[in-house]
């Protein structure tokens, strides 16, 4: 990443001064669990972690459906795919570790199509190649496990779970040992020859000798801030939920076959640690990175997005598909057909309309959806670019490969 010395370095100054070794900017999940991993790999480490919303998992990390994702999506080799095996089996033993409510509660891929059992078997022998264990199912075998459910064919993967990722989050604040500031957005960063210094729109400045950046939706403007030139800007994805006003229809976890263009999983089923079923998420352009329906548009949020060339090239490339979501989130009537296709029995009056969360997805220049983790380093700085599902899941080992990058740096500084 190409890197400009700190303007206005004579124009930090603030109400409160803090000085560490680490600066995480982001108290999400991912952020959280650097924070943890740094107070780990290296003690004594001063870490301070920035958070503009009053308190941790506000945006990505609180909004989503819960699941201890497997892997099997993921191309084998990729951080994903080995973040989110490992990271599945490290989530499991810290929640039991820290009594956190938790299931390994098992899923059902379910074809309900022909032209999607290539596509099913692609993805058995993705998950073997991951070291996943895997089981083909017929259709009699599916209503074994899901009885409401109807498909040609699926595939039972034994090692995904659901929990409460804003709970881990507390957990991981809590054990990390670090210092965490709410209540202020990064609104300047500055680069010194001792290190970076930061204010915040609360008026608290902090000098670290390396930064951290896990900002999520913000992430792009924060590198941008810092002097670093991304690559990259976040192209925020609405993801919209039902609740299943009767639950008894669904027994765990059921998702359709995923398209291999799209890094969005398609409307599925979860059971929550509450009891409850979550329907959804689809995937809709929003008017806003923090825009939680239709209603929240941003101009400068939105004017970001037009002015960056990847976002016409990727609209050209994908208008078919963002066309259905969008009429799926506009229309409940096509919404619940959707969900027909998995669960025949269910009905638009079985749909309640819930909470929506935004994906953070980084959208190169030519327009390609970045698929896997993506992390950039610049002058005394970490760069998390990319990180939405599975993310979650696997922030115990991407806490760790950020960790250690921050570390190497901060040894070299």
């Amino acid at each position: 990443m190409g890197s400009v010395s700190g303007e206005g370095r004579d124009r930090i100054r603030g109400r409160g001064r803090i000085d560490c070794d680490v600066l995480v900017v982001g108290g999400g999940i991912v952020g959280l669990s650097t924070a943890y991993a740094l107070s780990r790999l290296a003690p004594g480490t001063r870490v301070v972690v920035l958070e503009k919303e009053s308190g941790p998992a506000m945006h990505q990390t609180g909004r989503n459906s819960g699941v201890i994702h497997s892997g099997i999506y993921y191309r084998p080799g990729s951080l994903k795919a080995r973040f989110a095996v490992s990271g599945a089996a490290e989530m499991v033993k810290f929640c039991a570790e820290h009594g956190i409510a938790h299931e390994v509660t098992g899923k059902l891929i379910v074809a309900t199509g022909r032209d999607e059992l290539p596509r099913l078997h692609a993805l058995v022998q993705r998950g073997r190649e991951n070291g996943i264990p895997v089981r083909e199912l017929g259709p009699a075998q599916i209503t074994e496990y899901e009885p409401e459910v109807q498909g040609l064919a699926a595939i039972h993967v034994g090692t995904t779970g659901i929990v409460d990722y804003g709970q881990v989050a507390r957990q991981l604040a809590e054990s990390s040992g670090a210092e965490i500031v709410y209540g202020g957005a990064v609104d300047l960063i500055a680069r010194r020859a001792s290190g970076i210094a930061v204010r915040t729109s609360a008026g608290v400045v902090v000098r670290a000798r390396v930064l951290v950046n896990c900002a999520g939706l913000q992430c792009d403007r924060v590198a941008r801030l810092a002097g670093d030139d991304p690559g990259m800007r976040i192209v925020p994805f609405r993801g919209e939920y039902y609740d299943l006003a009767r639950p008894e229809l669904v027994r765990g976890l059921v998702y359709p076959v995923p398209d291999p263009a799209f890094p969005f999983l398609g409307v599925h089923l979860t059971r929550g640690i509450g009891g409850g079923v979550h329907v959804g998420p689809n995937a809709v352009p929003a008017l806003a990175r923090e825009g939680y329906g239709w209603g929240v548009v941003r101009p400068r949020d939105l004017a970001d997005e037009l002015a960056w060339p990847g976002s016409w090239r990727m609209a050209a490339r994908h208008w078919r598909y963002g066309a259905g979501e969008i009429h799926r989130s506009l229309s409940k009537a096509a919404f619940t057909e959707a969900v027909r296709r998995l669960l025949p029995g269910v009905s638009g009056a079985d749909l309640v309309a819930s909470g929506a969360g935004v994906r953070a997805q980084a959208v190169l220049r030519d327009g390609t959806l970045v698929d896997d983790f993506l992390i950039r380093e610049g002058l005394r700085a970490v760069h998390v670019l990319n990180a939405p599902s599975p993310a979650a899941t696997a922030s115990l080992p991407i806490g760790r490969e950020i960790a250690r990058r921050a570390l190497t740096t901060l040894r070299t500084a």
